[in-house]
């Protein structure tokens, strides 16, 4: 999901290796990105075609990387972000990077997305309730339990909301 994301602040134009690394960690919630994270994965980008990387003058004299998405690299942003089956349907994480990156995506395939994500969400209701009717969970088990199912009927009901926005981009 990293490299979505890395990949992804590139879409509106050229940056710095900084900016990128700046603009990531703040999307991931993280103060700094340790510089073995973010370079590699540029070098992989541009050795797989998905961006090139341009020397430019920096501001006190040296030289800076400045790494710019290209086409093919656009199309390997959507194709991946596209890719959501039912094992990243189960993750939060894979699900909200998706949606982080709707505009990017046809109406029909964000459709789809939420359709994978809510399915897994109503599986895991349904489990979580036949879990407290199968076994004892006890008093702090069964506030867990309750607290999972309220936070599925919320991710339920942002679904719905989010599917209300779609008519309003088109």
């Amino acid at each position: 999901m990293f490299d979505l994301i890395m990949l992804a602040t590139l879409f509106e134009g050229p940056k710095h290796g900084y900016q990128i690394k700046r603009e990531a960690g703040f999307i991931l919630g993280e103060e700094n990105l340790h510089n073995n994270l973010v370079y590699p994965l540029l070098k992989k980008f541009a050795a797989e075609g998905w961006v090139v990387k341009k020397a430019m003058p920096g501001e006190r004299g040296q030289t800076r990387q400045q790494y710019a998405i290209t086409a093919l690299g656009k199309a390997t942003l959507i194709r991946r972000l596209n890719e959501f089956g039912e094992i990243e349907a189960k993750s939060f994480d894979a699900f909200i990077v998706r949606v982080g990156m709707f505009e990017l995506l046809a109406t029909s395939d964000r459709e789809r997305i939420m359709t994978a994500r809510e399915e897994h969400l109503q599986r895991r209701s349904h489990a979580l309730e036949g879990l407290q009717g199968k076994m004892d969970v006890g008093l702090y088990g069964g506030e867990v339990v309750d607290f999972l199912k309220e936070d599925i009927q919320s991710e339920l009901g942002w679904i719905r909301r989010m599917r209300r926005l779609a008519p309003l981009e088109e």
